[in-house]
This record gives structure tokens, C-alpha cells and sequence, in this order.
């Protein structure tokens, strides 16, 4: 069976494509970075990719707010592109600065239509502080998002100065309703981080760092999974590795944040 490709956005300010096409790659699928230029200059490419992904970063330099200029872009060039896009059968991914656009896309949660109005926002942390750092996320029960599909706990860090959860009354029961919180910021034993810092590194409402769409086909993050694909890639690698070896086991080559992205692979298996 061919390989699934993948579409990695890249742009003015994007800084993690190159991360997300190797997580990709690296998962079994054929990842082609492009710049949102060529996109706009030939949309119909968009036909030959059976997942899209936007990556981190700073795009146009956060200057009319994050991932707002990206989503204009978008929104005044491929809407219709990026409409038929989701109504196939495809998978989408927004990591941290592609959440904030997949958000301005009101490409999540969708509650009225795959791509509508605005109904979620990622404000500005309330430490008013940009935040890089480690964080325990636990899986929400009963999402459905494919990315996520078997798994319970993921240990990525984060990289954002927007990054607080936002919605009004009315949307967020919707979201809890629905199950479409797919992922909650915890303490490291697992219990809620109750908007507590650090746990939860930027305020967000319910302790929400990642949503999905009802089919679990859309997933928009805050936290970066690329960034711990690799066991060396890890905050505590070096302390594992000595456990490993004083328990004369060999430590894993690869880490937690690999299972998301074997997941969307797998998905078109």
C-alpha cells in the first residue's frame, strides 16, 4: 500500500516544519514541506495529500497576534482548497502556532461547520511570560481523536507565549459535552493540574491544551509531540538511561511523542 503523504505548511516565522516532516517521516509516511506561497500559487496540489500539518513557530512574526496573519492568509486565498480538503477522508494537525491558526480558521472545534467562525481563542499566558518548558498531559476520555488513539499519557514539552485556552461559557460546555477535549494538562502523577502553574504553563480554562474536531480526524495541540520522538530527546534521558542500565536493560530508541503520528499514519493502513 503507498505511503499516506503529508502536506507540512511552511512560511514566514514557521520554525518546526522541518521536525514534523522527519516525526512524520520517521512514522512511515511521505512528508513534502511547501510553502504557503506555492499553495496559493497552485491549490489544486492540495488534491495529492491525504494529511495537511501546521507546524510551530512565529508565522509572520506574530504581529497582528498568533497565527492570525497565517489564518488571513488562508481564509482570503484557500478556503474553498482547504474546505474539500477536510470533507475528504484526510487527517489535520496544528501544533502550538498551527493550533492558533487552526483556531482563527475556526477549523476547531468545529461546531458549526468544518471551517466557520471563530469560537475558541489562545489568549496570552498569564505568567505574561513566553513558557518553554515540560508538561504532563492525560488523554481525555472518550475523545476520538485518531492521533491519539490507545494512548493515556504524553510527556512533550511546550514553546509559547499564547497559549491560554479560551472559550465563552456556551462553547466550552459545548466542547465538554461533545468529548472534544483531547487533551488536559496534569501534575505529574496524574492528577488535574486545577489551572495551577506550572503544571498548567499558560492559564488555560479547564486545563485544556488540545482539542479535536467530532470525527477525530482534526486535532489542534499546544504542546509539541515532535519534540519527543527521539528517547535521547527526553528532559530526563540521561537519569533512564542509568535506571536502564542498572537494570541491564537496553533503554528505547524512540519516546512517547512517536505514537501520535504512527497513529495518523496508521490510520490509512
Amino acid at each position: 500500500m503507498p505511503k499516506p503523504a503529508v502536506l507540512v505548511l511552511t512560511g514566514y516565522g514557521i520554525n518546526c516544519d522541518e521536525e514534523t516532516r522527519y516525526a512524520f517521516e520517521r512514522a512511515g509516511a511521505v512528508a513534502r514541506i511547501v510553502h504557503i506561497n506555492d499553495i496559493i500559487a497552485t491549490p489544486a496540489m492540495m488534491a495529492n495529500f491525504q494529511m495537511a500539518a501546521f507546524p510551530g513557530g512565529f508565522s509572520y512574526g506574530d504581529d497582528t497576534g498568533s497565527g492570525k496573519a497565517l489564518a488571513n492568509r488562508v481564509k482570503n486565498n484557500l478556503i474553498d482548497e482547504f474546505g474539500s480538503f477536510i470533507e475528504r477522508d484526510t487527517l489535520m494537525l496544528g501544533i502550538c502556532n498551527g493550533f492558533q491558526v487552526m483556531a482563527n480558521l475556526g477549523i476547531v472545534p468545529g461546531l458549526e461547520a468544518p471551517i466557520g467562525s471563530v469560537q475558541v481563542s489562545l489568549e496570552r499566558n498569564t505568567t505574561a511570560r513566553y513558557q518553554c518548558r515540560w508538561v504532563d498531559l492525560a488523554v481525555g476520555p472518550g475523545n476520538p481523536s485518531v492521533f491519539l488513539k490507545g494512548m493515556k499519557r504524553l510527556h512533550v514539552p511546550v514553546a509559547h507565549g499564547e497559549g491560554n485556552f479560551y472559550a465563552s461559557p456556551g462553547v466550552l460546555t459545548a466542547i465538554e459535552e461533545k468529548k472534544l477535549v483531547a487533551l488536559r494538562y496534569v501534575r505529574p502523577d496524574g492528577s488535574p493540574a486545577g489551572g495551577e502553574f506550572p503544571y498548567n504553563p499558560n492559564g488555560s480554562v479547564n486545563d485544556i491544551a488540545a482539542i479535536s474536531d467530532a470525527s477525530g480526524r482534526i486535532l489542534g495541540m499546544m504542546p509539541h509531540p515532535e519534540r519527543n520522538i527521539l528517547f535521547t530527546q527526553r528532559d530526563d534521558w540521561t537519569l533512564e538511561r542509568e535506571r536502564a542500565k542498572r537494570e541491564g536493560t537496553r533503554p528505547p530508541e524512540e519516546s512517547e511523542g512517536m505514537a501520535l503520528f504512527k497513529n495518523a499514519v496508521g490510520y490509512f493502513k
